[in-house]
């Protein structure tokens, strides 16, 4: 997710209807696959494998990339809560190499060690972020070397990088700032298939594009193009986003406590909220898988984004829709790895570590906290529970052990928890 991409999608999004999901994609077997056979069928879908965004970017610039022990630091933390496939976003910066080389020289020391990589290449229109209008119907000079960037590194780790994405977020056109037509992505996708024909990418290496749920033909139906058409064929699987947390603001009917709650506690009302959030997911989910199947495909579908903010001084905070608290993060984390680890869905939860450069001249913008742990490594609720269990012990993030954010206090937590508006 772009920090300010999000900003841009008003009105955007369709009302979609909150039936749970029916589709049942095919499930893998729950226990871990054997590691010199493992491809990303094996372990996409798969519970034993649990998927996380993550940079680990710690300050409020990217141009201090974390170093290679800081990414081991923080995969040693992310490995121990099960976590053992990691998606990134570009290859532009040296982070993606750092962090192959990481996992590379974890699995040196530690031969049980296991964590494979969604390598993203980031894709853009011509002049985007620029002070030149974006062209969307042509795409940026810069999109061939990322290409090449992730091939080669593709190539070098190949025991390592499952999932090739073409893109983040680059189709949905509230992107406005740099998203291309689907043609550049399917442009992409089918070069990187035909290197995969050719072996000089791995055959059992999974190509996709990671996108709004909206970009992929659950949404408006000014989506639905034949070159969308061609590109659901073309790639391996399909990587959806799907964020109600930024819905409850923009399109909040789901969100509201409807009349027949309005005499329930703060605490229930946010409970029974929490579960309307979860059938707003499931119901974007069912509505890109409706599109797919209306074109006679059949693959499968997962979840390349998905996330709640804890801190908010905008649209979501008290003065908002009131979402952001640590406590809905808990439940919405909880409810939806219920849900895709049940249904054979791979969930790349967003995101793992809170990242200030984000929104760096605004520390309390959601967008700097959407990490299931601080900056400083403090585990949020979501996560309470492993700390209690001793997961953790002995590991630590730049010096901080690993404890729970409020010192462990529930009560105190619960203080800031606000119902959502009435409707």
């Amino acid at each position: 997710m772009n920090s300010t991409l999000k900003i841009l999608c008003l009105g955007m999004v369709l009302t979609v209807s909150h039936s749970c999901s029916t589709r049942q994609p095919e499930r893998q077997s729950d226990k871990t696959v054997n590691q010199k056979e493992v491809t990303a069928k094996d372990i996409l879908g798969n519970a034993a494998y649990q998927a996380i965004s993550y940079e680990g970017y710690r300050e409020k610039s990217r141009t201090i990339q974390p170093t290679v022990d800081q990414l081991k630091e923080d995969l040693k933390i992310l490995s121990a809560m099960g976590v053992k496939i990691v998606r990134t976003y570009n290859v532009q910066f040296p982070h993606a190499s750092n962090l192959l080389k990481a996992i590379q020289e974890l699995k040196s020391a530690d031969p049980n060690f296991e964590m494979y990589v969604m390598l993203g290449a980031w894709i853009d229109c011509k002049n985007a972020w620029t002070d030149l209008p974006p062209d969307h119907d042509i795409e940026s000079e810069q999109n061939e070397g990322e290409i090449e960037r992730a091939v080669a590194l593709t190539s070098q780790y190949p025991d390592i990088v499952k999932v090739l994405a073409v893109g983040n977020e680059a189709m949905v056109k509230w992107a406005a700032s740099y998203y291309v037509q689907p043609s550049v992505i399917l442009k992409w996708v089918n070069h990187l298939q035909s290197l995969k024909a050719a072996a000089k990418l791995p055959k059992e290496l999974w190509i996709t594009s990671s996108d709004d749920f909206a970009s992929w033909g659950g949404g408006d139906s000014s989506y639905h193009t034949e070159d969308l058409e061609k590109l659901v064929k073309a790639v391996d699987y399909i990587s959806m986003h799907t964020y109600p947390y930024h819905n409850t603001h923009y399109n909040p009917d789901f969100w509201r406590v409807p009349a027949n709650e309005t005499k329930l506690s703060e605490v229930e009302k946010v409970n029974a909220a929490m579960l309307r959030a979860v059938a707003f997911a499931k119901a974007q989910y069912d509505s890109v898988a409706k599109y797919v199947k209306s074109l006679g495909v059949d693959k499968p579908i997962h979840i390349g984004e998905t996330g709640w903010a804890t801190i908010s001084d905008g649209f979501y905070g008290q003065e908002g829709s009131h979402a952001t608290d640590e406590y809905k993060q808990g439940l919405y984390y909880k409810h939806m790895r219920e849900w895709t680890n049940a249904s054979g869905i791979s969930c790349f939860y967003f995101e793992a570590f809170d990242e200030v450069w984000k929104d760096a001249g605004n520390p309390n913008g959601s967008e700097n906290h959407f990490g299931l742990f601080d900056a400083s490594g403090q585990a949020k609720y979501p996560l309470w529970d492993l700390v209690d269990k001793g997961v953790f012990k002995n590991l630590s993030r730049g010096g901080n052990p690993i404890k729970k954010t409020y010192e462990g206090n529930e009560k105190k937590l619960l203080e800031e928890v606000k119902a959502p508006p009435v409707k």
